[in-house]
């Protein structure tokens, strides 16, 4: 049985949870931060359904920088599709997969307001199904997310200053 790396991260911005929600839930705002990214290509899509709302951001990252071991089972290009399912304005589920390779991230997003202020908090649990590097593997997809999160942040933080 191999483990998962649990992860987490707090994003914070100066606007109360609905404007932060409204935003999350914007295309063209998930099409800035895969610009800001600079991805190879993106698309962004929301749906509402009921009570759920659905945004699945789909992307194409260049592989640069990843070290070569990680690079034989990637390749050239990294393939991932984030979905969150917000079934409330402050709650989603959060899967991402990178289609065909053995590794996946789960958990949750929260949003919180303090006084007009949001703490959007991601908590998901990365694993990575390969022998003797999926450890090493899931550090180095905690720190892509990581560094994704603080582009989304700040990407975010002017989309909500304009």
């Amino acid at each position: 049985m191999m483990s998962a790396m649990d992860f987490r991260h707090e994003l914070t911005y100066d606007a109360p949870p609905d404007e932060v929600f409204a935003m999350l839930a914007d295309p063209a705002f998930r099409e800035d931060v895969c610009e800001f990214q600079k991805v190879l290509r993106a698309t962004a899509t929301v749906e509402a359904d009921g009570g759920t709302t659905t945004v699945v951001v789909d992307q194409v990252q260049p592989a640069d920088g990843i070290p070569s071991f990680a690079k034989k089972f990637v390749g050239e290009e990294i393939h991932i599709v984030q979905r969150e399912d917000w079934s409330s304005p402050t709650a989603a589920d959060l899967q991402v997969t990178i289609p065909g390779k053995p590794g996946e991230m789960a958990g949750r997003i929260r949003l919180t307001d303090s006084g007009g202020t949001t703490t959007e908090t991601v908590e998901v649990s990365i694993r990575v199904r390969i022998p003797l590097v999926g450890g090493r593997i899931e550090g180095l997809i905690a720190d892509l997310l990581r560094k994704a999160l603080r582009a989304e942040e700040k990407v975010g933080n002017a989309y909500l200053s304009r």
